[in-house]
């Protein structure tokens, strides 16, 4: 609806100027309200007094506004203006010789002030111009639409209050410019604030009536994003809408963002706090925009639970040598002509320059130092800092302007201009270089949008016990610092949270994923609102949030957290875990057994019984069986490059040894009952050299097998990282496959040869035939050896480890207690029938 009004006053306006054209304007106008003449005019727009009503006159006459309320702090910025021009007026280095005057004018409600706009451009009795800039307004929405007058007659504007970024637009607002930062970079700095302390899951409460409020709540909402701040609601309030209240206090209520944003302007922000103060709203975090955040009035016993804590960005605190004394040395008597001045000084006084029974009568010497109003809050100065800048930013326009050196303007190269011949136009040529440093040392400049350095304090609000607000400042912002360092805290500053709690609250709508977890987006929720997902088996995340997990390398596996790679364990069958022990338990007694039997067959070697079994093999049948529960260890232990040519090579050569013995045995036994039948002379090719030789033949074939396999290719340590996926099998690969089964193989065909030999020797006549015991021993063998395929193939880890040894010490205590043990027990146990008559009633004479 503004620029709908401003068009229509521009056109107005653009017929008042036209050429002999008489001046001439329509409808309600009077709005200048302080005035001084000089040589250049300055103008300014403020809105003290602030609630309009109409007055229609039954449309019997044009109707017109009049106002009901007053702005005490758009007084004091009206005031400060009035200061900073009579500042300059006496400093003898700027403007010299030349004196700056003002028209300020006050107006209620936007097309009030439009029309005061209007007439601040025109003057009031002469067409011609009467002002070469305009300051003000404090609202971003009426300062857009008066703008759109003052660009195209190339008036500059400079507001000390209007912070909406749309206003950077120098395509749609070319003459406007502002001392007060951008809401751009107050967005910015509030971005920062919630990203500093972890909100990322906030709520927002505005205003759809104000475009302060509208365009800074979008700007919000959109920085927020790119740093990964959500929004859990956006409600709106209105002064006139009642009924949406109880929606907003339930939206509060049932929401977990734990950090409020109100984004409005000061007058809907008093009217918001009015309403909401009677809810039970706790624990929540209060946070708010630059128009309302340093009002101390706001704040009352009733409001304490909201306001507690509350933090938001505030225009720096000034001090003003003077204005504060300038301030409250204002009577009515300075301003004779101004009914408002009259009107407000009844208001602080409670009095009337009328006779009135109802009140006491105004003097117009009361002293505004005993009364507590926003107009009377003079220890330091935030917004009226922009007015007092604002001024001098157009008296160094206009300085700029008249210098000359050589018959040209020495920062434009442009012809000289003298004081008469000044334009609105040139001004603003002139504002855009404007760079000057103010006498408390703020430095003022206009960047290619018209703004203004921005610099805010960080406020926090601390009510005390009566209901009053300290407002602290805790910290600040600063545009032009390098990035990383515009926002700071202040160090050693208590800070007081909102919703009593006693540190920063947390405000997120899911807790960072921890170490072990990644972040996955869930497309039905806000980004803020992410699931966390477990690292996949063999992966990790070490750091929060995460967005991927990473595999470990293949030598190292995730800890049961998943945030860190561990070296994997290694497994071996080692002498110190219980299987390892066991088994070398097992082959220590083996040992020990054929120890024992050795020194038993030794004792008794002259005994028939032992000479009877051919007491040389088996003195090297035994040894061969010691060799055979030694070469189990070699299997136990960490794997290396020798124990792994040596573990195999020796169990396969003093298996064969152990066989070749038992098989000359075997054939003795053959031979020596076929000597017995008539006319045989077999025995003669089979006697002690020839068993010998036998046994070195069929050892030395293994042996032969063992080298070629060691040459060609031989077993070596292996890292075995694919049969566990969290642990590394250290073992000896084979190298050969066919040398390894080569080496079995042989083992087992001298196997089942022995065992059909000693088959059919199992039937011949004797007291101690041990064709028996050794086809049951061969039995025994070839059953274990047998199982030991499948089983080595599918056992995982040490455990095929553990079957080869377990195979080799079964294999051999078969052997040793099938063929000796029974011939021991006759020994110790039977010793009458170790005797050559016994044994010669069933044993052929010739094998004794």
């Amino acid at each position: 609806m503004g620029w709908i009004i401003a068009v229509v006053l521009f056109s107005i306006l653009a017929i008042i100027k036209s050429e002999n054209q008489t001046c001439k304007m329509i409808g309600q106008k009077g709005f200048k309200e302080f005035s001084k003449e000089g040589d250049f005019m300055i103008g300014g727009i403020f809105s003290i007094s602030s609630t309009r009503k109409l007055v229609d006159n039954d449309y019997r006459e044009l109707p017109y506004t009049y106002c009901t309320a007053w702005n005490e702090r758009e007084l004091k910025f009206a005031r400060t203006m009035i200061f900073t021009v009579e500042e300059i007026n006496r400093d003898t280095s700027l403007l010299p010789g030349v004196s700056l005057g003002y028209r300020l004018y006050n107006g209620c409600g936007s097309e009030n002030l439009l029309r005061a706009a209007v007439e601040a451009v025109n003057g009031e009795d002469t067409c011609k111009g009467q002002i070469q800039a305009l300051l003000g307004h404090s609202s971003s929405g009426v300062s857009e639409d008066i703008n759109i007058i003052l660009s195209s007659l190339s008036i500059p504007q400079v507001s000390h209050l209007s912070t909406c970024a749309c206003l950077s637009d120098k395509r749609l607002y070319p003459s406007f410019f502002r001392t007060v930062p951008s809401d751009r970079f107050q967005i910015i700095a509030l971005v920062q604030l919630m990203k500093y302390f972890g909100w990322r899951w906030v709520g927002i409460i505005y205003t759809e009536s104000s475009l302060y409020s509208v365009e800074g709540t979008t700007d919000f909402i959109k920085e927020a994003e790119k740093e990964g701040i959500c929004i859990e609601y956006r409600v709106t309030y209105s002064k006139s809408a009642e009924e949406q209240l109880p929606a907003i206090v339930d939206t509060l209520n049932k929401s977990s963002a734990k950090v409020v944003l109100l984004f409005m302007s000061l007058s809907y922000s008093k009217s918001f706090l009015s309403k909401i103060e009677s809810y039970n709203i706790t624990g929540k975090q209060w946070v708010g925009s630059e128009s309302w955040i340093t009002q101390a009035e706001l704040a009352s016993v009733d409001r304490e639970d909201i306001l507690q804590g509350a933090m938001g960005f505030a225009l720096p605190q000034t001090y003003i040598p003077g204005l504060r004394e300038f301030l409250l040395s204002l009577k009515p008597s300075d301003e004779p002509q101004s009914e408002i001045l009259k009107a407000l000084w009844e208001d602080f006084f409670h009095c009337s320059f009328s006779p009135s029974n109802t009140s006491a009568i105004c003097t117009g010497t009361e002293d505004l130092q005993t009364i507590s109003n926003d107009y009377t809050d003079v220890e330091y100065f935030r917004a009226e800092n922009n007015v007092y800048k604002a001024v001098y930013a157009v008296a160094h326009a206009l300085h700029a302007l008249l210098q000359c050196q050589n018959g040209s303007n020495p920062m434009t190269g442009k012809s000289c201009v003298n004081k008469n011949t000044v334009q609105p136009k040139l001004v603003l040529e002139h504002l855009k270089y404007v760079n000057f440093t103010t006498q408390e040392g703020a430095k003022v400049f206009f960047d290619e949008n018209g703004d203004s350095v921005a610099q805010y304090d960080l406020v926090n609000w601390q009510i005390k016990e009566d209901g009053s607000a300290e407002i602290i400042s805790i910290g600040q912002y600063d545009n032009s610092f390098p990035e990383g360092e515009k926002f700071k805290l202040k160090k050693d500053t208590r800070i007081v949270w909102g919703g009593n709690y006693e540190e920063a609250p947390r405000s997120v709508c899911r807790e960072p994923c921890p170490p072990g977890t990644r972040k996955a987006m869930n497309k039905n929720k806000p980004v803020c609102c992410f699931d966390c997902l477990e690292c996949p088996e063999g992966a990790i995340s070490n750091q929060s949030n995460s967005p991927d997990c990473f595999n470990c390398p293949p030598e190292f596996w995730p800890n049961e957290k998943k945030d860190q790679c561990l070296p994997k364990p290694t497994e071996y069958l080692s002498y110190k875990e219980i299987m390892g022990a066991l088994l070398t338990g097992f082959s220590c007694v083996g040992v020990f057994l054929s120890l024992l039997i050795s020194i038993i067959f030794l004792t008794h070697k002259e005994t028939p019984i032992v000479r009877a079994n051919n007491s040389e093999l088996s003195f090297l049948l035994l040894f061969s069986l010691k060799l055979c529960f030694l070469c189990s260890l070699t299997f136990i232990g960490r794997p290396s490059e020798w124990s792994c040519m040596l573990r195999h090579t020796a169990f396969g050569i003093t298996f064969v040894l152990c066989i070749s013995c038992v098989l000359g045995k075997t054939i003795m036994v053959l031979m020596a009952f076929r000597a017995t039948l008539p006319g045989s002379n077999v025995m003669k090719w089979f006697g002690p050299r020839q068993q010998r030789l036998c046994v070195l033949v069929l050892t030395l074939v293994q042996v032969v097998i063992c080298i070629i396999w060691l040459t060609v290719n031989p077993p070596f340590p292996y890292t075995n990282m694919k049969y566990y996926k969290e642990k590394i099998i250290l073992e000896c690969a084979l190298g050969s496959a066919v040398g390894f089964w080569a080496v079995l193989g042989y083992i087992g065909l001298l196997a089942v040869l022995c065992f059909a030999l000693a088959f059919l020797a199992r039937k011949l006549p004797d007291s101690f035939n041990e064709a028996k015991l050794i086809t049951f021993s061969m039995l025994i063998f070839c059953a274990v050896w047998i199982t030991f395929i499948p089983a080595y193939v599918s056992s995982p880890g040490k455990f095929t480890v553990a079957v080869e040894i377990f195979a080799i010490l079964a294999s051999s205590f078969g052997l040793l207690v099938c063929i000796f043990i029974p011939k021991c027990y006759i020994i110790i146990f039977r010793p009458e029938q170790n005797s050559k008559k016994h044994l010669m009633g069933r044993i052929p004479a010739k094998t004794l």
